[in-house]
């Protein structure tokens, strides 16, 4: 039997990092998870009036499942975050979800940072749709955000999301150009809607390139508690299942569960795809980069900048924000000069945007 290898994860910083700042607000951290950054000093409650000077304590996000050291979505929004706050010198708290934690823990986590006078309050993922639903009626001067989720309707609230499926297109095509085996896989962390959205893209763009490619499709659970997005473990073992059928080419979209596919791929130098960030830039993948053919990436760090940006300039953006390949804001990464040695299927994955941007190519959201 194939021993497993260990992964290390970030838990254990986190907790330590969180501690001083869980003291700071004044939070419970099996209510409200985990905290780091600034906290704040005050706790006058009641909103800001946006009228002159930006008048908030900076901006306020909370992760989603898998927390920040995901290498993955968390991350991607953290990297907006800490831009926004050097480059508008504002300060800022970002806070972590807790282990197996309720709707009321979410809740009352977008509550703590709108009484405490971040704006905007953003929550990192659909999970905080009903929370941000909740707490933005009663604090209508304060701008939220909401990651991935436009089932908020509010004229304090920005639903930013993207396009997931055309990056996925594109990660398709670069896939089907490079297996040598005629055989590639598909791993979701959980069974919902927006993760059918890049398995959608994806065979799509595989079948575009040559409909007789065999796709290998699996889900690492069926609800978010389940720890498909937080398991390194769990995607391990999904690519080890695909590699022995046959793949050799793996495209993950399964946030932090994610690092187990591009590890186990690359263990077996085989190529992997990332998502969400550039999935080749992160160190603690860094053993692996060679194997990371590209990346799905939507740049959910620069929809967090640009909400932070108009809010701390006094016309806070709010309504359905939707990202695609045309602005930039979704797309296949090339960071990997293997990648771009490959001529072909560069010219095919550049072909491939091409075509969805013009119209000519439109992209499915369903499998």
């Amino acid at each position: 039997m194939r021993r497993r290898r260990q992964f290390r994860t970030t838990r254990q910083t986190r907790i330590s990092r969180a501690a001083v700042a869980v003291a700071a607000l004044a939070l419970v951290a099996t209510a409200c998870g985990e905290t780091s950054s600034d906290a704040a000093k005050d706790d006058d409650g009641g909103d800001k009036k946006k009228s002159g000077a930006y008048q908030g304590k900076g901006i306020g996000l909370a992760y989603d499942i898998g927390g920040q050291g995901d290498q993955s979505f968390n991350d991607a929004a953290h990297s907006g975050y800490a831009r926004a706050r050097t480059d508008f010198k504002i300060g800022g708290v970002d806070m972590e979800p807790g282990d197996g934690e309720s709707s009321a823990d979410k809740t009352q986590r977008i509550e703590q940072l709108a009484r405490q006078g971040y704006d905007p309050v953003i929550g990192v993922g659909f999970i905080y749709a009903p929370a941000i639903e909740e707490v933005a009626k009663k604090y209508p001067d304060t701008t939220f955000g909401i990651v991935d989720d436009n089932t908020v309707q509010a004229q304090n609230v920005a639903d930013l999301v993207f396009h997931e499926e055309q990056g996925s297109y594109l990660a398709g095509v670069a896939a089907a150009k490079t297996t040598k085996a005629k055989h590639v896989g598909f791993i979701g962390g959980v069974d919902i809607p927006i993760i059918h959205k890049f398995e959608a893209g994806f065979v799509q763009g595989v079948k575009s390139v040559d409909p007789k490619i065999k796709i290998e499709r699996r889900y690492l659970t069926e609800k978010p508690e389940e720890g498909g997005f937080a398991s390194p473990d769990k995607g391990q073992d999904a690519a080890s299942g695909q590699l022995e059928a046959g793949a050799d080419v793996l495209y993950h979209a399964a946030g932090l569960s994610g690092q187990g596919v591009i590890q186990e791929a690359g263990s077996q130098k085989k190529w992997a795809i990332g998502v969400d960030s550039d999935q080749y830039q992160q160190k603690a993948l860094a053993k692996y980069r060679k194997y990371i053919l590209g990346s799905a990436f939507k740049d959910v760090g620069g929809a967090v900048y640009d909400l932070t940006k108009s809010v701390v300039r006094g016309k806070p953006v709010t309504g359905t924000q939707r990202y695609d390949l045309k602005s930039g804001r979704v797309g296949f990464s090339d960071s990997n000069p293997d990648y771009r040695a490959l001529k072909d299927v560069v010219a095919a994955v550049e072909q491939a945007k091409k075509d969805i941007i013009s119209g000519k190519v439109k992209v499915k959201i369903k499998p």
